[in-house]
Parts: C-alpha cells; sequence; structure tokens
C-alpha cells in the first residue's frame, strides 16, 4: 500500500509539473510579463513552504550551505526558469517540455566529462537518442519558431548544470530547506528584474487564478508531492514515472489550447523519453541526485 502511495504521489507530481506551461500562457495571455510571473510564482511558492517548515519546526540551513543554496536559486534557477518561460513564449507547452527533458543526458555527459565517470554502452546510447530527438523536434514547420527552440534547449542545458551542482551543494539541508531557500531566492531576484522593468500584473480574473494554480499547484503541491513519493519508492522509480510530466504538458497543451505537436517533433520526443528511461537504469547515479528544488521539473 505505501509503495501505490508513493507512484500515485510521482503521477500527482508529475501532472503538476505539467500543466507549469499551460498555467504560464494563460497568465502571459492575460497581460502579464515574465518577472512578474515568475516573482508571483516563487515567492508566493516560497512563503508557503516556509510556513510547512515552521510547522514541522525544520531547520534553516547556514554558512556555506546557506550561501549555495542562495547560489542555486539566484543564478541557476532563475537562469533555468528564465529561459523555460521565454521559450513558452515562442512555442507549444508540450514541445518546451519536451526540449527540457534533455537535462538527463546532458548531466550524463557532464559526469563524463567533469567526473570522469565511464561512458557505458547504455549511457551512449541514450545521449545519442536524446540528441537525436531533439534534432527531430527543431521542425519549424511544426507551429515552433526558432527563437523557441534555442531558449527550450537553453533551459535544459542550464537545468542541466543546475542538477550536476546541486548534488554537490545542498549537503544536509533537506530537500524541503533547500527547495524553500532556493525558491525563495528566485523570487527574490525575480522581484528586483520585476521592479526594473516595470511590473505587468494580469489583466483578468483567469490570469490571476493561472498565477495562483502555478504557485499552488505547480510549485508547492508538485515539489512536495514529489520528495513524499519518492520517500516511498525510491529514485530510480521516481526517475521514471517522472517522464509523465512533458507527457501531460503535450496532452494539456493539445485539450486546452490546441496545441499540435508535428509528426517529427511526436517521434522526437519519444526518443527523448527513452533515453530519461535508460539513464534512470540503477546503474545510472543520475537518477539518485536528482535536483532538491523542483524534482524533475523543471521550470
Amino acid at each position: 500500500m505505501n509503495r501505490i502511495v508513493g507512484i500515485l504521489l510521482i503521477l500527482l507530481s508529475g501532472a503538476s509539473f505539467g500543466a507549469l506551461g499551460i498555467f504560464g500562457r494563460v497568465a502571459y495571455a492575460s497581460g502579464a510579463n515574465t518577472p512578474t510571473v515568475l516573482f508571483l510564482r516563487f515567492s508566493s511558492a516560497a512563503l508557503v513552504l516556509g510556513a510547512v517548515m515552521l510547522v514541522r519546526r525544520t531547520p534553516l540551513p547556514r554558512g556555506r550551505v546557506l550561501g549555495g543554496l542562495v547560489l542555486l536559486g539566484a543564478v541557476g534557477y532563475v537562469g533555468q526558469s528564465l529561459a523555460y518561460f521565454t521559450a513558452l513564449k515562442h512555442a507549444s507547452a508540450g514541445l518546451t517540455s519536451l526540449l527540457l527533458y534533455l537535462f538527463p543526458a546532458l548531466v550524463a555527459l557532464l559526469a563524463v566529462v567533469v567526473d570522469g565517470e565511464r561512458m557505458s554502452r547504455v549511457r551512449a546510447m541514450a545521449i545519442v537518442l536524446a540528441l537525436g530527438g531533439t534534432a527531430l523536434t527543431i521542425d519549424l514547420n511544426g507551429g515552433a519558431s526558432a527563437k523557441g527552440i534555442v531558449f527550450g534547449v537553453m533551459a535544459a542545458l542550464v537545468y542541466a548544470v543546475y542538477v550536476f551542482t546541486s548534488a554537490r551543494v545542498a549537503g544536509s539541508a533537506g530537500p524541503l530547506a533547500a527547495s524553500t531557500v532556493i525558491l525563495g531566492s528566485a523570487g527574490v531576484v525575480y522581484g528586483l528584474l520585476m521592479a526594473a522593468q516595470g511590473p505587468a500584473w494580469p489583466q483578468t480574473a483567469q490570469g490571476w487564478m493561472a498565477i495562483g494554480a502555478l504557485s499552488l499547484f505547480s510549485t508547492v503541491v508538485a515539489v512536495l508531492t514529489f520528495f513524499a513519493g519518492m520517500e516511498r519508492v525510491g529514485p530510480v522509480v521516481t526517475s521514471l514515472l517522472s517522464t509523465v510530466e512533458p507527457l501531460v504538458a503535450v496532452l494539456l497543451g493539445a485539450f486546452v489550447l490546441d496545441e499540435r505537436l508535428s509528426l517529427l517533433q511526436g517521434v522526437g520526443g519519444l526518443l527523448i523519453l527513452t533515453a530519461v528511461v535508460l539513464l534512470a537504469r540503477p546503474e545510472k547515479p543520475l537518477a539518485a541526485t536528482l535536483p532538491p528544488a523542483s524534482g524533475s521539473e523543471p521550470g
């Protein structure tokens, strides 16, 4: 029963993250700009997670660990989310989510180049599949602009570095405290960007509802259910089940926003997800170093 609950929690987390792009596009359509959307998302999510920390009496990280988490949020998470939400302006939510899922293959490549880990046949095959899938998704006839593709790939690159670094920085902070500090730090940076650029608040009730859902559902619920599920089923099963995220993004994009992937983009997305499944095998350490702030999401 505990395993079933864990599986359901991970699927809920993946679905929550998968809806990220849909809520973002609705917020944009209501007149909000990127710094405003992400300031509201991260700051409100950090406040909720901070309240959870108080209830659970979770201590705040200190010293070098705290400084490292602040940098992860202010630089890594800000860079990734900025690229991801910029891509959403020029590509469908489903395609943007599929491109983000390049990050496991990129983390595997970083482990080989930086840490000197062995390039196994499975890992090499996964990297080739992921890169080949990306080449197929770059189908401008499928409705995405070149700018959307570039920012989608950039989001995956930044997120890969974030994941690779977070395993070294998070230390003993724990997932809840790490998530709170990282999201709070990102919220502060976006608050400064919003102040410099000028806020653009949603002009409709639907836009405000989308931002509320973005913060509570696609951030707080997604993060908490991810870690609760991982405690029950382990990182390997979590990595495999998390591939539901881009699938949900594609389906929601089709049903809610009438977005469609071309045949080539669909095949490319399937190759990327196949690579993720291969990299989630127990022999691959990537599955045990999932990012502390957002689990599989990214955004």
